[in-house]
Order: C-alpha cells, then sequence, then structure tokens
C-alpha cells in the first residue's frame, strides 16, 4: 500500500485551510467551522482501493491524461461539482498514464473518462468533458437512483 497523500483544501464557508488524506474515515469537515470540506484526491494503481472503494460517500473518478485537452478543461468543473457537492460525494483523480492497471480494469478507451462509485461498484460512467451544471446532474441522478 503507498503512502496516503493529502491536499490542502480551503473552506468554502469560512476561508480556513485543512490538510485532508486521501483516505480517512467518514468525511472531512473544517476544523475550523465544521462545515462539510470538498474532498478531492490522487490515486493510482497501488492506493485506489484504499482511496476509493474504500470511502464512504459516492465516489467520482476522473480518469485522465496529462496531454489531454478535454481532461485539462474538465478537470475545474469536477473540482466545483466536488466543492457544491461536498460532504456527499468525493473526487478521486487518476492519470491513466500512470496506472495503467487502473486504465485496463476500467476498460478507459477515451479520456477523460468519469465514474460514479458506490462502495467500490460502478453505478454510472461518462466519456468526455462536460460543463459543471451538467456533471452535478448527472452525479445527482445517479446518486437518487441508487438510493
Amino acid at each position: 500500500m503507498a503512502p496516503s497523500r493529502s491536499r490542502t483544501i480551503v473552506c468554502d464557508r469560512c476561508g480556513r485551510k485543512n490538510r485532508l488524506p486521501a483516505a480517512a474515515e467518514g468525511t472531512p469537515s473544517c476544523g475550523n467551522c465544521g462545515s462539510p470540506l470538498a474532498w478531492i484526491a490522487d490515486a493510482g494503481d497501488d492506493d485506489f482501493a484504499e482511496v476509493a472503494e474504500q470511502a464512504k460517500p459516492f465516489v467520482l473518478v476522473d480518469l485522465w491524461a496529462t496531454w489531454c485537452g478535454p481532461c485539462r478543461m474538465v478537470s475545474p468543473a469536477l473540482e466545483q461539482v466536488a466543492h457544491e457537492l461536498a460532504g456527499r460525494i468525493k473526487l478521486v483523480k487518476v492519470d491513466i498514464d500512470q496506472s495503467p492497471r487502473l486504465a485496463q480494469r476500467f476498460q478507459v478507451q477515451a479520456v477523460p473518462t468519469l465514474l460514479l462509485l458506490d462502495k467500490g461498484e460502478v453505478i454510472a460512467r461518462q466519456a468526455g468533458a462536460a460543463p459543471a451544471p451538467a456533471l452535478r446532474k448527472w452525479v445527482e441522478e445517479s446518486v437518487a437512483a441508487r438510493r
């Protein structure tokens, strides 16, 4: 198991910086005001199970590549959705060039490929870039259909 990477996330409510691990129990909240935080993490072949499949909230997986223009365009939209749905989803970004086993496992034929996981099970899949409102609608409809 690879060591978990962490990110610094600024609370949308109070502006305080919070250091979030890539994998943890439950869902993160601000250490200052207690508001839910956008949970954005990177994962690869070695730590995907820990970071994405064992997470309790729904996990939005972004399978992307550094050379992909649409991937770079959709990344800010995905992060916006993660902020808007803080406490309800976790965004996990996977560079397919660095994680060939995951690319093969999920049969990635185009990037970006987006997956929505519920306790490790793929419940929705979408290829290609889309604006934040369309991505949020896709996530919310997929989650609602699961309940």
